[in-house]
């Protein structure tokens, strides 16, 4: 929660979140690859080995896989099958309209390194249609209303444009040429929108949405924490110790293939050369060998420790080895769930936070279509369909599927939902068509 002061907006928005901001700032760049504490005065070598950004990547594709939002019938009536058939059709055309497969799997990299994720949901009055974009969480701020963070009173959203973008997007904006750009930042209310340039407000009108139109949420919710926690949070810490690790076995065997002579009661010693043929002078009572740094097994003290710590990192990323490919068991059905179990509860838990962003989402598309169209959708209940996690065998799955159908336990539609077809209406549509009887 922030508060209000007499300062201007952009420069109330600089003094807030500070420690949110930093964190998401280091979170990115850990994600990058800038994984290591501090410049490296002393040139040391310094492996870096991006198990972050490999642990993201994988979970985040578990994550998003067959996402969907559907629209239900109210009630068996043609009225509602209709009106669920045009929610469907809204919400297809949105999806096309803004690649959103795309946009939503590089939005959930970006929650799982950030912490926080979001969507902003606007009409596009050049080609009159919904325009659904991912504002980057570092420029957002939000106001909730006491103790309850579900209710979102009012956002900012800042960002940067150039003198050419500015004109552009805001031709009745006057300001001054900056080649550094202008800190522009948008405050929405359900009731009011402003622009601010720089440090002035530029524009100030009803908002013509009605609503906020910003869907924020979380990576992983802490209790009642409003912002989220990055997955990076709980493996950083080993995964800059297991760069260590492997930077140093690395230079200890560097070292191993070009060994260091050790010469015992030598006073001077020149052109000593380690190499194959190589004679040395040596005086009377000296003593010359080369240094083994693998002698009494201490490169296996180190492999252990570096295989302590690849295990540690998959434990508290919740992705164990074998959803990386490596089913050295051949585990299958009920033994390879148990094996995943972590990153299914993982998912899980996103799935829960990200169905009620997608389902607000949805709602503000159709919300918005109605308001610039006259579009009415009423009727239909809206809920988030998955992909499975596990891989599954389709052809037991149909079979299955067919039995429930049958015996009156499942309908249709909710068959071919979980059979993962991606417009059930219009498939349904087709099905019916091909039952119908032809002509003469």
């Amino acid at each position: 929660m922030v508060t209000a002061t007499n300062l201007p907006l952009p420069q109330l928005l600089a003094r807030l979140d500070g420690e949110r901001l930093r964190a998401y700032r280091e979170h990115l760049d850990f994600y990058r690859g800038l994984q290591w504490p501090g410049p490296n005065r002393r040139r040391e070598r310094r492996l870096t080995f991006n198990y972050a950004r490999a642990f993201i990547d994988k979970i985040t594709a578990y994550l998003v896989n067959g996402a969907s939002v559907v629209a239900e019938p109210a009630d068996a009536s043609p009225s509602a099958e209709d009106a669920a058939r045009r929610v469907q059709q809204a919400l297809r055309r949105a999806h096309d309209d803004n690649d959103l497969e795309q946009l939503d799997f590089e939005t959930e990299i970006d929650c799982a390194v950030l912490g926080d994720g979001s969507y902003k949901v606007t009409w596009d009055q050049e080609v009159s249609r919904v325009r659904i974009t991912a504002p980057d969480v570092q420029g957002l701020f939000a106001w909730w209303a006491g103790d309850d963070p579900s209710r979102i009173w009012r956002v900012a959203s800042r960002y940067t444009l150039t003198d050419e973008e500015l004109a552009l997007l805001h031709p009745k904006v006057s300001f001054k040429p900056r080649a550094s750009g202008h800190t522009v930042v948008e405050l929405w209310t359900e009731a009011s929108f402003q622009f601010w340039a720089d440090d002035a407000l530029a524009e100030e009108r009803p908002n013509p949405y009605g609503f906020i139109p910003f869907v924020i949420f979380p990576n992983i919710r802490e209790p009642k924490q409003f912002w989220g926690t990055s997955d990076l949070a709980a493996i950083s810490e080993p995964a800059q110790e297991l760069n260590r690790a492997l930077s140093q076995l690395s230079a200890i065997l560097e070292l191993s293939g070009n060994p260091v002579a050790v010469l015992e009661n030598v006073e001077r010693a020149e052109d000593i050369a380690v190499q194959p043929g190589a004679v040395w002078e040596l005086p009377e009572k000296a003593r010359a060998y080369l240094l083994d740094l693998l002698q009494g097994g201490g490169v296996k003290l180190h492999t252990d420790y570096i295989e302590l710590l690849y295990r540690a990192l998959h434990d508290l990323s919740e992705a164990p080895r074998t959803a990386f490919g490596d089913n050295v068991r051949s585990l299958s059905g009920v033994a390879l769930e148990m094996e995943l179990h972590p990153l299914l509860h993982k998912v899980r838990r996103k799935r829960l936070i990200r169905a009620a962003a997608y389902r607000r989402r949805a709602e503000m598309v159709l919300r918005l279509t109605e308001r610039m169209t006259g579009e009415r959708f009423p009727g239909a209940g809206l809920h988030v369909l998955w992909g499975p996690v596990l891989p599954q065998d389709q052809s037991r799955l149909a079979r299955d599927e067919k039995l429930l159908v049958e015996a009156g336990l499942h309908s249709r539609r909710t068959a071919m939902q979980l059979l993962g077809v991606p417009d059930v209406e219009r498939e349904l549509r087709e099905v019916e068509l091909k039952a119908l009887p032809k002509p003469g």
